[in-house]
């Protein structure tokens, strides 16, 4: 039986965005393709219409997930109170890609670090649009400190096993990063 195009692109997109769940929970080695399809709800048979190689799948997602990201836009108080909440460290399936997969992305293909890397350039882009500073290289310096700050933040307090030390990481960090956003001049 063949399968319409709309169909195919629906399918690929549920096999990225079950992907891209599946590797922010799991990790990228811990997920088999088999794994990816059935909760995809399709047959290992048919992930090679849609992609190369586990390799290609990760690169793939890692370019879907990071594209869709759209943190930072608005009110940066805001985003970080999202950002370094309980909620969020909690979800590390459903939360930030870079949080998640950023220690394991020097592991990955060229093409999976590129990836990567676009997402972060574009992160950092939209912080940079909504911080104060009428500088543009201090501006670009806050956004860079903030999004390495916030993401170091959660990939903290997911890996520790004291609740109140997580929720303090959390806590402090948005404490300070929201401190050091009021003391900036505005333009």
């Amino acid at each position: 039986m063949k399968v319409s195009r709309e169909q195919m692109a629906e399918n690929r997109r549920r096999i990225l965005d079950v992907a891209s769940r599946l590797f922010r929970e799991k990790g990228f080695d811990a997920v088999s393709v088999a794994e990816v399809m059935k909760a995809a709800g399709l047959t290992h048979g048919g992930f090679y219409g849609h992609f190369s190689s586990k390799d290609d799948l990760v690169a793939q997602t890692l370019a879907q997930v990071l594209a869709a990201d759209a943190g930072g836009n608005g009110n940066f108080s805001r985003y970080l109170d999202a950002y370094l909440s309980p909620r969020h460290r909690d979800d590390p399936a459903g939360g930030c890609p870079t949080a998640g997969l950023a220690a394991a992305i020097r592991h990955q293909t060229p093409a999976a670090r590129s990836a990567m890397t676009e997402g972060l350039r574009s992160q950092i882009s939209r912080i940079e649009k909504v911080l104060p500073e009428s500088d543009p290289a201090d501006r670009r310096r806050a956004a860079i400190g903030s999004w390495a700050a916030m993401v170091g933040a959660v990939i903290l307090a997911r890996a520790i096993d004291d609740s109140a030390l997580s929720d303090e990481i959390l806590e402090q960090t948005r404490a300070w990063l929201d401190a050091g956003i009021k003391q900036r001049p505005v333009s």
